[in-house]
């Protein structure tokens, strides 16, 4: 068992009733339990939670089916990232939140119509970025709205520069949430947007490969990251289809600058490669040097932190959530590509084998090298 939360990596059992943790413990007899499941050398821990993807199918033209690519390859807990803004997030709620087995929360976009067109920016236009309705919507789903999230790239704010920046930040101040800020490409520069951003609010992509990113020209972290991240700031990789480059990462990790939590920006666009999933994405860490402990906690204990659920998600601690992930290794040569098309290779891939959310078994894939992993019903 790998929990950060507790501080745990050893031999553990883990028991499970009415979908929360009962017991960890050495040994647990399955004597007393209805169902097992039979994990000799794998890996435990307490479900993924990744910090950022887009899972509205339909009306985000970003939007993946959340089940098949996120609780079924074990994240257990996602939060999609600005796919709903205002005027859409009803229908997200309804439809998709309300539905899923995958345990979904959401960052509120700034823009209220949140991220449909592949065409046109959502804040082109900043009558979208309607602060009044963002605060009640805010308001009125407190109980999955957990921050607010605003893009800044200069595809998407057009010629409104660091407005949108403010507009968010007087909705995430009047509801008392965190900021979430997709920079890259942006019009203005990065110590600009960092200089706005307070203690738990996240700068994503932090790993990106185009201007105004965490690197200077020599290639070193700039002061303005460093101090950020001194004062509180989250930095999240979001690797997605174009913001994860090995060679910025590398560098970064090299001089001590490891990201604050380990994200996907999961989509439509990505399910298929360079992402595929949060294990994968897991692995490239794992080959950049990271260990294992390190990786689980920035999966699950703190982005647990970061959305204030840490007593409940991101552990298995007795009274948590009953979400678990069960994983093994792949053993074989797998190419793994980042965002910009560069490849570096793995002996081994985390692979997720079988997944239990609230109690619930979901499986992946039982098999392992070709050996069996038992579930087994009383």
């Amino acid at each position: 068992m790998v929990d950060p939360s507790q501080g745990l990596h050893e031999k553990m059992d883990v028991a499970v009733s009415k979908g929360v943790v009962e017991a960890v413990e050495k040994s647990i007899s399955p004597d007393l339990a209805l169902e097992w499941l039979d994990a000799p050398d794998l890996v435990v821990t307490p479900g993924l939670v990744d910090l950022h993807v887009h899972v509205y199918p339909g009306v985000s033209h970003y939007g993946t089916e959340p089940d098949p690519y996120c609780v079924w390859k074990g994240a257990t807990t996602v939060l999609d990232a600005g796919s709903s803004g205002a005027h859409t997030f009803e229908g997200f709620r309804r439809h998709v939140i309300n539905t899923s087995a995958t345990r979904i929360l959401a960052f509120l976009n700034i823009s209220s119509m949140g991220m449909i067109s592949p065409s046109v920016g959502e804040l082109e236009d900043i009558r979208f970025a309607d602060v009044d309705r963002a605060i009640d919507v805010c308001e009125r789903n407190r109980d999955v709205i957990r921050g607010v999230k605003v893009r800044l790239s200069k595809s998407i704010v057009g010629e409104n520069g660091l407005l949108p920046l403010e507009l968010a930040k007087r909705v995430a101040s009047a509801v008392k949430m965190p900021l979430m800020v997709h920079p890259g490409n942006t019009p203005s520069p990065l110590p600009e947007i960092l200089a706005e951003l307070e203690r738990g609010d996240i700068l994503t992509h932090c790993y990106h490969g185009s201007e105004q990113g965490i690197l200077n020209r020599d290639g070193v972290v700039i002061d303005e990251v460093l101090e950020a991240k001194r004062r509180g700031v989250v930095f999240d990789v979001g690797h997605g289809m174009g913001s994860f480059s090995f060679d910025v990462a590398a560098k970064a990790l090299a001089q001590g600058f490891h990201p604050t939590t380990i994200s996907t920006d999961l989509h439509y666009y990505n399910t298929f490669g360079p992402v595929h999933d949060l294990a994968t994405t897991m692995t490239k860490f794992l080959t950049l040097g990271m260990s294992l402990d390190d990786v689980v906690a920035k999966t699950t204990t703190t982005p647990a932190q970061v959305l204030r659920e840490d007593k409940n998600l991101g552990t298995l601690r007795q009274g948590s959530a009953a979400d678990i992930v069960v994983f093994g290794f792949k053993e074989g040569r797998y190419e793994l590509v980042d965002a910009l098309g560069k490849t570096v290779m793995s002996e081994r891939l985390l692979t997720p084998v079988a997944v239990v959310r609230a109690g619930k078994v979901h499986t992946s894939d039982l098999k392992l090298n070709g050996r069996r992993i038992i579930r087994a019903p009383r």
